[in-house]
């Protein structure tokens, strides 16, 4: 009887502990993706674009979706975590933003040649916050026919709920809008 009762008792602890190890992967939506791949015969331009690279520090770069706490903390979940790298998916989702609001251009994650202008985005800010808010922030830094332009960015976006799934939704909208940003002082550009 003792040995029947210990069995069932290490049944129901295995089941418990087995059972709130749930994990959920996010990847960035890409609301352009679809026209961008469309669109890739039609967009033949004469000026190009090299997104060379989109860095993030290192509290970003691990696999969990961050959020902070406090003023001065910060939790890396560990249920709720990147599909593939973020600074990856920040890549990849920049170039198909772009691609989508820079018609005429080539814009591309990797080289296109000696007469293209290159793109490097570093991210410092990629996480939701305690007060329900989300922050995107950053800089970028633009090589442009010699000359080196740089640009700080700071995008807070309210949650519309609670929950990573909202969370990731509009972190992707605030790169969204930081896309259009750049893409609008590219367009600037003599």
């Amino acid at each position: 009887m003792k040995k029947s009762a210990l069995a069932i008792l290490a049944l129901l602890l295995t089941a418990c502990s087995s059972g709130g190890d749930n994990k959920s992967y996010y990847q960035l939506p890409s609301p352009a993706q679809v026209k961008a791949q469309a669109m890739a015969g039609q967009n033949q331009g004469n000026r190009q674009l090299w997104v060379e690279q989109v860095s993030v520090p290192d509290f970003l770069a691990g696999n969990g979706v961050v959020y902070q706490t406090s003023d001065v903390q910060y939790v890396i979940a560990t249920n709720n975590l990147w599909a593939s790298p973020l600074d990856q998916q920040l890549r990849n989702t920049l170039v198909s933003n772009l691609s989508n609001q820079l018609p005429g251009w080539v814009v591309a994650s990797q080289p296109l040649g000696s007469e293209q202008d290159t793109l490097n985005v570093t991210v410092t800010g990629f996480h939701g916050r305690y007060d329900g808010r989300v922050i995107v922030s950053g800089e970028w830094l633009l090589k442009h026919q010699g000359q080196l332009i740089k640009r700080p960015f700071h995008i807070e976006l309210k949650q519309q709920q609670d929950g990573y799934d909202d969370m990731v939704k509009m972190l992707a909208l605030g790169w969204q809008q930081e896309a259009v940003s750049i893409a609008n002082a590219l367009n600037r550009l003599p």
